[in-house]
């Protein structure tokens, strides 16, 4: 078995200062941005050069990219309180940082809308920020009880939509598909029987039934929530596709040269990117031996930089335990065009 390297256990103080953000019920919450100095080090930003901070949230990846060199940062955050409480920071930085109100998939649409038609590096933090997770009225968390709520932006389907109108089947394969829960059947059946007596609208409600259906462990750190909480947040968000088309994106828009980081928080997302850019590098699984070598059909359109993703120290870690499932993978752009 090969050895997944880690990120670096020194100068822990450096590697991600706490951002500032609002939070309506308790002040300010500290956002610790993860993999920071392994971030930077993969785009290595140089002067003049354009950037894309593809999920802004409360602007740690943004401001660092910034603060090292004199050079421009579109932040992109379909959440409209992020793109609200960013408004400071991107007065600070004196027309150096723009922010839009958008999705990273139509990533390209926002920078041709500022007349950049080829960046230097795109950074992605995937999943659902801090803020979202400690402000009990996003509905994301199973850990603090508010309206069953999930949508990163504030319009479309909501988790409550999806638990309280789908077909037992359509849950299940959802809570499966998103969350890899093995025993979505019982807790779907369980959901359409509960939900006739009274409609899910808090999170401690679905949270106390998938307790109950799934039991908990004494002694297991994991809320057995956690997997359906999961599934519907990405459902709800189109998280994975969102994620395929932001890829895509990334390829078209970077030019020779240019930097693609990832960090990704679970398998299905880390899948998603691995695969990508296994592919796009040419890293394909060889070919039967009953079956001749087509070779390579296209050239590739990155360089894969490290090929088993970088996790972070332990140190990190204890400062900040969100940082403990967390993988950076990232790729340098080839001139070879974008593939369809």
């Amino acid at each position: 078995m090969k050895r997944r390297r880690r990120g670096g256990t020194r100068d822990v103080a450096d590697r991600g200062k706490p951002v500032e953000g609002p939070s309506p019920d308790s002040g300010p919450v500290r956002h610790i941005p993860v993999l920071l100095r392994e971030v930077l080090g993969a785009l290595h930003p140089g002067v003049g050069e354009r950037f894309i901070d593809g999920t802004f949230g409360a602007g740690g990846y943004a401001r660092a990219i910034l603060e090292a060199v004199h050079c421009d940062v579109l932040g992109l955050d379909r959440d409209p309180t992020a793109i609200a409480a960013g408004r400071t920071l991107e007065t600070a930085f004196a027309g150096r940082l723009k922010l839009a109100e958008t999705p990273f998939s139509e990533m390209e649409d926002a920078a041709l809308s500022i007349g950049w038609d080829a960046l230097d590096g795109v950074v992605l933090d995937l999943g659902v920020s801090s803020m979202q997770l400690d402000e009990a009225e996003r509905g994301f968390s199973f850990m603090r009880d508010g309206p069953l709520d999930m949508r990163m932006s504030a319009s479309g389907l909501s988790a409550a939509d999806v638990v309280n109108t789908y077909e037992k089947d359509a849950i299940a394969d959802i809570l499966y598909t998103f969350g890899e829960e093995r025993r979505s059947r019982a807790i779907a059946a369980a959901i359409v029987k509960d939900r006739e007596t009274a409609p899910f609208e808090r999170t401690g409600q679905l949270a106390a039934l998938i307790a109950r259906v799934l039991g908990h462990k004494p002694g297991d750190p994991k809320h057995p929530a956690t997997r359906s909480f999961q599934a519907l947040r990405l459902y709800v968000n189109d998280e994975l596709g969102e994620l395929t088309r932001a890829l895509a994106a990334a390829e078209r828009l970077l030019k020779p040269g240019g930097r693609l980081v990832v960090v990704s928080f679970h398998s299905l997302e880390d899948r998603i990117v691995k695969r990508f850019l296994a592919e796009r590098s040419g890293k394909r699984a060889k070919a039967s031996r009953y079956i001749p070598d087509a070779g390579d059909v296209t050239a590739p359109t990155f360089e894969l930089r490290d090929r088993h993703g970088v996790e972070p120290g332990e140190d990190e870690v204890a400062a900040n335990p969100r940082a403990r499932s967390a993988r950076l993978r990232w790729a340098v752009r080839t001139d070879a065009p974008p593939l369809a």
